[in-house]
Formats: structure tokens, sequence, C-alpha cells
């Protein structure tokens, strides 16, 4: 018998381990794949590139802007190809084995510009995970990137401004556009939609129930129903249902962090004293006190605790952990908490998922699946699909039916219910149910079988939607943007003056109106408006790499001189040579 059909448990943890790990090196395969290109590519040869993106199932207007690229390349005298994987294979290949030149992503939670730490400190260069997977390594970038977690209130602003500039100019990615935010739900069944950002797990506390019945959730994605591990990078981007069953410290409202399995905290200069609430348990029934919240820090940072042959960071969740200087456990409700950086930012690492020793503590150990390899650096923690999970938030894990279906069952001892200043779940269980395309998710809000979209719509159906009564859109300020990446560990990408051409050659105006059909703002800086400099604030077109063409259409000799300029050179049938 198949074992996979047998043991969907065993498929899921191997779809996981099959292609990499979270260690500190790149699976061989990759590197013998790019070695033998070096090694076989005439160095004054055309130039060729691929580009890694998401299939159109998983992410339309991902694969539209690499089309539209590799169009635009092809012009401009670059042999230009396609790599179309499942969502799960392009984090894996991206953020786990480095294994691309470049692609199109879509970076989450961007609402304090400290996400740049993790993202571009070279510190995290050769890790994996969302830390630097470009491979950037800047002494001037990390210089900057130290200075905005060490300013004060009145200097941050002025250190982030700058930051901003020199990674405009560094290029290790193009940013492209934001997205808006549209969600689909029912006013006839819940009130209060509007209270809190429905990307986290405050969009589904505090709701006002308007008649009987479950919260019922549309999700595009059938990744939840498969693996809920916090520390899995292939299978997390938000952690809706994440953080509705495991509980953190801190939980993000807006763009502040709000005491939330902690009772409060107090800072003295960059140490908190850190207080639990009162008799929180797992939902197991064990008993959580602060030395599950050292452990969590401890094993983020490395996930084989010390035992492996090398540290073995989690893919997730590291660069917030990485502010954390030191803890020291007080008693059974009380902490120390040192962090190399001013409070705000250095509260952000509050947002870390606490996890339960007495469950994790058994993963740390080398993983090891018959018939699959694994690389150095992976441990059962990483590569366990974790279900069913074991947290201590407002929801606990029911059931769930893979790639159709998830629910969760409200926890009525949870501290959020007698808390007089936290929101509470008002419903006894959630249950999210996976559909294909927003065009079905709609439809299932339209037919009264659904009230809430938790993934947020595609662009090309927001036209489609028509708003009643009883069915209303939600607008919400939007915290993910679309992002050219390039691999910087190698030529012709090690050059920023080859990645600045590149980005001027994303038409970002025309890509919002024709992808995303208006619905996006096209930027030339990932951060929010509020620490941008007037340099990079996006009026009538991009202050920072401005396209080399018109309405879409790419300038030739434009472009053929922004290459010779940089030192490239073309063949005599218009072809750029892989050289400078």
């Amino acid at each position: 018998m198949d074992e996979r059909r047998s043991n969907p448990t065993a498929s899921s943890r191997r779809d996981v381990i099959a292609a990499g790990s979270a260690g500190l090196v790149a699976t061989s395969a990759g590197c013998v794949r790019r070695a033998r290109n070096v090694a076989t590519r005439d160095p004054v040869g055309p130039l060729s590139v691929t580009i890694t993106t998401a299939v159109a199932d998983y992410d339309r207007e991902g694969i539209q802007i690499a089309r539209r690229l590799a169009e635009t390349l092809e012009l401009v005298g670059i042999d230009a190809s396609l790599r179309t994987v499942s969502r799960e294979e392009l984090r894996r290949s991206v953020l786990v084995n480095h294994d691309f030149e470049l692609y199109v992503g879509r970076q989450p939670e961007f609402s304090d510009p400290d996400f740049l730490y993790e993202l571009l400190h070279s510190r995290f260069a050769q890790e994996s995970g969302r830390q630097n997977p470009f491979g950037l390594t800047s002494g001037t970038v990390d210089e900057l990137l130290s200075r905005q977690r060490r300013a004060g209130a009145e200097d941050r602003p002025d250190a982030v401004a700058e930051l901003l500039s020199v990674v405009a100019r560094e290029c290790p990615f193009a940013p492209i556009c934001v997205p808006d935010e549209h969600r689909l739900v029912r006013d006839d069944r819940f009130a209060g939609w509007d209270d809190a950002y429905l990307g986290d797990r405050l969009g589904y506390l505090g709701l006002e129930p308007l008649g009987e019945g479950d919260l019922r959730g549309v999700i595009l994605d059938t990744l939840p129903t498969k693996n809920l591990n916090p520390l899995s990078v292939e299978f997390r981007n938000r952690g809706i249902f994440v953080d509705l069953v495991y509980d953190s410290l801190g939980a993000l409202d807006g763009g502040d962090v709000r005491p939330w399995l902690a009772e409060e905290w107090c800072w003295e200069d960059r140490t908190a004293t850190v207080t639990l609430r009162e008799g929180v348990e797992w939902h197991d029934g064990e008993s959580l006190d602060a030395h599950d919240v050292a452990f969590s820090y401890r094993l983020v940072a490395d996930t084989s605790l010390g035992t492996g042959s090398m540290p073995a960071p989690a893919p997730r969740y590291r660069g917030l952990a990485s502010i954390v200087e030191e803890l020291e456990v007080e008693d059974g409700r009380t902490l120390s908490i040192t962090v190399g950086a001013e409070p705000e930012p250095g509260v952000r690492a509050f947002l870390v998922p606490v996890l339960p020793e007495h469950v994790w503590e058994d993963r740390t150990d080398d993983a090891t699946l018959f018939g699959f390899r694994s690389t150095p650096g992976t441990t059962e923690a990483i590569v366990t699909d974790n279900v069913p999970p074991v947290g201590s938030g407002p929801f606990a894990f029911a059931d769930r039916t893979e790639r159709d279906w998830l629910a969760l069952d409200r926890v009525d001892d949870h501290f959020s219910r007698t808390a007089e200043e936290l929101p509470e779940a008002t419903v006894e269980r959630l249950r999210a149910t996976v559909h294909p395309r927003s065009t079905s998710a709609i439809e299932a809000i339209e037919a009264n079988d659904a009230d809430v979209t938790v993934s947020t719509l595609e662009a090309y159906s927001i036209a489609g939607v028509t708003e009643t009564d009883a069915v209303r859109l939600v607008t919400q300020p939007p915290r993910t943007y679309y992002y050219v990446g390039f691999n910087v560990r190698s030529a012709p990408f090690a050059n920023p003056e080859f990645r600045t051409i590149l980005a001027r050659l994303l038409d970002k105006a025309w890509l919002v109106e024709e992808v995303f059909e208006g619905q996006a703002s096209p930027i030339a800086s990932p951060a929010t408006e509020e620490w941008l400099p007037d340099s990079l604030v996006w009026e009538d077109g991009d202050p920072v790499a401005p396209f080399l063409g018109d309405d879409g259409e790419p300038n030739v000799s434009a472009t053929r001189g922004a290459f010779e300029r940089a030192g490239f050179s073309y063949d005599g049938e218009g072809r750029l040579l892989a050289r400078g």
C-alpha cells in the first residue's frame, strides 16, 4: 500500500523534508546545479536568467508579474524563463535552499521598519528562513539596521530614513506594490468586523454574534489544513490560525504591541520585567509558566538546543527572537528580558509564539524519516506537521480534513474570557473551509454558507462582488507587499547596478492597473508612509527606479545604454552578455 495514502501525517512531514532543511546550508542538489551552470556557461556568452514564482492557482498576480518581467527581459536582450512551482516549493527553494536567481514574492507584515533587520542583516545570510533570503552582506546596511534599533524615539525616524535610502541603492529586492486587502463578510451574522485587523487573532475575537451557529470562514490556501507548525516557513505566511491556537507575550494591535499572555511589562532601560497572567494552562491541561517562555526563545534560536553539530535556528521568528539578548526566569510568572534595542522596537520580540516545553523538548533531535536524507540542521521541530497542536490560545485544535477544512474550538477558560481589557472569543467553533479561487469564496459568502473570507480576495474578483444589506466588502490597511527578490550570492545579481537596472524594467504603475486592476498602490520602498523620507514617497512615478520605458513597454535603446554604462556589453544579435 502507498504509505502516503495510509498515513496522511507522514505524507505532510515528507512534503517538508523532501526538498530541504532549515539548517545553515542549502541542499546539495541546488548547489550542484548552480556549480554546473558556472562551470559550463561561457563567461562572455548570452545571459540567461530564471524567474521563480508560484503557479497561478496559488498566486494569480505573482505569476502575471513574473510573465511580464520575462517578456520585458527578452525584449532588452536577456533570455528569460519561468519556473513555476507550488507555494510550498517556492518558499522551500527561496527561503530554505536559496536555489533561485530572481523570484516574485509577497512579504508579510511590514508595519514596523525593524522587519528589515531580519530581512537584510548579514548575520542571517547563510541561514534558512525569511531572514535574509537574498544573501545580502553589507557592512553599511548592517550598521544602519543596528542603529535604528538603538535609536531613541526622537532619533529613530532619521535612522530609518537613512536605512531605507541605502537599501534602495543596494536594491537586494525591488518592491512593486502594496495590494489592497479586501475581505467579504456577512453583516447579518456578526457585527464588529471593522474593530480589528482581520489578518491576525484580534480580528476574530470580540465579534458580536447576531444569531446562532459557528463562525464560518473561507480560506484560499490548503496549507493550514496540512500543517500547523509555527516554525515552518514553507507552510506559514501569515499565521492566523497559529495565532489563535498559540499565545505570545504580546499581540499586534494596529501598529502597536499590547500585553497578551503577559499581564504587564515594565521597562527599565532595555530590560523588561514581564509578568504572566495567572493560572494559564496548555490545551492538554498542563500548566504554562515562565520556563515555557524561556524555552520557546531558546528553541527559536537553536531548534537542537545545543545538541546538534551546528546551530539549527528556526526558519520563522528568528529575527524577532534575535532582539532578545538575555532572558532570566525570576519565578513561575515573572521573567526579565533584556533586548538589544530601545523598548520600541524591542517590544516586537514579544510576538514570538510560546510553545509548551513538555511537547517540543522531544523534537530537538535530527530528523530521521525513512527514505529521505536530511542535511545538517534539520530537526524534528522543523519538519513536524504538529497535528494536533498543543497551545494555550483562545482556540484549540478540533479536527481537520487535509485540503478541505480545519476546525478550532473555543477554550472557555482562556484568560481573554475574563480579562476586561482583552477581546474574547464569542463563538464556540471556528471552521475554515478551503475554496480554490476567490470567485467560489465569494459565492459561499453570498449563498450564506460562510461568514468571512479569512484570506484576502484576489484583485480580479473585486469587480464581481455585489454588496447588499447582508454582504459587505471590508477594506483594511494592507500589511503585505509584492516584490522581485534577487539572489545576490552570485553574478550578475551580486552587482547592485545590474539589480537596479532590472528594477527599472518593472513598470509598477502599469502592473498596478493591468495585473491588480487598480486594487493596489505602487511603492518605491517597503515601509509605511509615516517612516518614508520625502525622497522615497511615490508621487508621479518611482523616485528610485523610474521605469526605462513607457506604458509598460521598455525603451530598448535606453536600457541598452544603462547596461553598457554599468560595464556590460551586447553581442552582434542584440543579446546581453553574461559579464559584469
